[in-house]
Parts: C-alpha cells; structure tokens; sequence
C-alpha cells in the first residue's frame, strides 16, 4: 500500500514490459523502447484478463495479460499484467505522416482509448507542441527551443480498429474481419483525420470558443484531447486545455462511415446558434474547480472525469462524477448539482502525473490508473511499472 499526497492508502498492480515482447508478426528484441512505454503511459483499457494501453511516445497500442494464481487484477494475489504484445496502428490505418529522415514515424500521442461495438477506439491529442527547455540548455539554445512549435498531423486521428479472436483465445487487433460478438458482421479499421477534410481541427477553426486555441500548444492551455470514452453511437472526447475562466471543456461527437477508411462526423442535432442547420459537434462545460480532463470513463449513465492541471504543472488531481451525462440532448454548462467530486488522486514533485484510468477487473467499484514520469517506486524494474488500485466511495 503507498499513500498519495493526499493521505489516502492505495494498492498497487505490476504491468511487466519483460524481454518477451512481441508485435502480432513475432518476437521483437529488448530495446529502449520498451522502458520508454513504462514511462509515458497515457491511457488504458480493462478487458476481461487484459489491459489495453497507449503512450503518448509511441505509434502502437500494447496488450498485456494477467498472469498469477488468483484472481484477475488482484494485488494481493502475486500476480501481474505481463505478455507484452505491440500492435503498431500503422498496420491497420494509413498515418497521415510517415517516416522521418532516420526512419522514426512521428509519435500519434494516443491520449485515450475505450472499447465499444466490436472495436478498441483511440484518439491522438490533436495539440500543438511546444520545445522542452532542460536544465542544460544556455540562454540562447533555450530561447530558441522556446519559440519552436511543431506540428505532427499523426496526432490529429481519432480511430477505431477491430478487435477479434486470437488463436490463444485473447482479443487481438485486426485490419478487418468477423465481429466475434454478432455474426454475419463485418469489422474494419476505419479514422477521422486521415485527411485533411475530415480532421476535427479543420471543423473547429471557426468554433467560437475553442477555435483561437488551435494555434496555441497544448502546454499553452491550447487543443489538447486527453480523454475518450464511447458510449454507443455517441463519442466524448475530454479537453485538458483549453480551459476556459476555470470551466473545463468535453466535446460530444457522433460518426458515419466516409470512402475508403474515412469517418466523418455526423449531425447531432441542431446549432445551438439559433441560426438553423445542424450542427457537427456539442460542447459541455464542466465546473471541476479549474482543472482539465486527463480522461473519461463511462459509468452506467454517468461519466467519470480524471481531472488535473492544463499546464505543466503538478496536482490537484481528482476523479469527479458527471451524473446522467449520457442523458444530455443538446450542449449544457454543467454545475455543482450534476458534478460530483468522487476521489483525490495521488501525485507527485515533478513526476506521477496521472493520465489514465480504468474499471478494475472484476470490481467497477474501483479503478486502475496508470501515471505518466512515473515516481522511482512505481518502476521496481527497468520494464516494469506499478498502476494504482483505488476504491471508489460508495
């Protein structure tokens, strides 16, 4: 048990990114990549004895599954999520950007995942960045990494791929295929963003609200998407920036089939303007003390919120409840009477930031939450780290 700084005890789970890894062609070899996964954890998806999980440094989803005697998810029983298998997201969906001149893809910077209708969905954080400034740097050098920002279009997806049968029995990450869950259906991966004509940024340039904030990088309290969660036909995405005068920001989506593997987005009902026409998106602002959405969770009807700060800045970070989210029918300002605060988080001096969270197996009355610059005593070994189990109040 390790307490966080807000005093509260909190067991915890082992992911292990052993030397077994493997891509769904083979065995890869043992390589920096794999204590970097361990490092930047963004996201991370419960399903049955696996945990889905995205980083925000990679351009792959990686599976791992329980292993132990007792019971799935358990950190009393010996156990821990280990198997690593990388599924590279290139395989299935064409990136918008290829290979740099040393052959590295640039980074999607998966900030959500969620499993819904057949399909793992994930989606990239859609942001702007900024150059780092580290301690080395002279005056000079750090000015200029200061006025450098960049743009990497593989960030701008947000996308879904087939999740189908392995040949152990495990769910596995397809281009196509059967739907294992109703017969007769066809599975395919399919994004938003592959094109320029169908990224969500191009839809937001004129957004009253969010639209001056996509020039801005996403440590700059500009677009920044951090948490995703699907809920039938609907998709929430969740902003860690802009925050807008304190008020957080979730963008309500829905989304049709388009040529080829283009989704495009659909109506979801009128434009709250007043002047006709539909509109392609909702917006829900969100009173969570001044802090942004590091992810989503749906809960029954409501939604969980990990909330942190927008800039590069340490705690508070707290999950809070959105009661009867999935019940909203047009765009809503949401207040007290609908937000709960459910549970502080731990975090840290300059590292645990957390960036994830999902159901415990076996228990939806507790949650998983994985961290990004993961404290010393999270990382017992070079490819191992250790997720918090944190108990939901009743």
């Amino acid at each position: 048990m390790t307490p966080n700084s807000a005093g509260t005890a909190v067991a915890t789970v082992s992911v292990r990114f052993d030397g077994a890894g493997h891509t769904e062609d083979g065995p890869t070899t043992v390589n920096q990549g794999i204590a970097d996964i361990a490092d930047s954890l963004s996201t991370l998806k419960g399903e049955g004895r696996c945990l889905w999980l995205g980083g925000d440094e990679t351009v792959a989803i990686e599976r791992v599954t329980w292993t132990g005697p007792g019971p799935v998810g358990s950190p009393t029983s010996g156990g821990c999520y280990s198997e690593h298998v990388s599924f590279p997201i290139g395989h299935f969906l064409p990136l918008p950007e290829g290979p740099d001149e040393n052959g590295v893809i640039p980074e999607i910077d998966i900030e959500g995942l969620d499993r819904d209708g057949g399909y793992l969905w994930f989606v990239g954080s859609h942001s702007l960045t900024r150059k780092r400034v580290k301690p080395h740097h002279a005056t000079e050098q750090a000015l200029r990494r200061l006025a450098k920002v960049s743009r990497n279009r593989n960030r701008d997806l947000l996308g879904r791929i087939p999740v189908l049968t392995g040949p152990d029995g495990l769910p596995a990450l397809g281009a196509s295929g059967p739907d294992p869950v109703q017969p007769g259906r066809q599975l395919s991966a399919a994004a938003l963003g592959l094109r320029k004509q169908t990224r969500l940024t191009t839809v937001l340039e004129d957004d009253e609200h969010l639209g001056r904030f996509l020039k801005i990088p996403s440590k700059d309290n500009g677009l920044d998407i951090e948490g995703l969660a699907v809920v039938g036909e609907k998709i929430y995405l969740g902003l860690r920036g802009p925050v807008l005068r304190g008020w957080a920001v979730v963008l309500e989506l829905r989304l049709v089939e388009g040529d080829g593997q283009d989704l495009l987005l659909a109506p979801v009902g009128p434009d709250a303007s007043g002047r006709g026409g539909e509109a392609r998106y909702r917006k829900h602002f969100l009173d969570l003390g001044g802090l942004g959405i590091r992810d989503i969770l749906a809960h029954n009807d409501d939604l969980l919120l990990l909330a942190g700060p927008t800039m590069d800045l340490d705690g508070p970070v707290r999950v809070y409840r959105w009661r009867d989210a999935n019940k909203a029918q047009t765009s809503v300002v949401v207040t007290d009477e609908q937000i709960e605060k459910v549970v502080d988080v731990p975090y840290g001096d300059g590292v645990d930031h957390a960036e994830g969270i999902t159901h415990a197996p076996d228990d939806p009355n507790a949650l998983l939450v994985a961290y990004d610059s993961p404290a010393p005593h999270r990382r017992p070994h070079p490819h191992e780290i250790l997720l918090d189990v944190i108990p939901l109040p009743d």
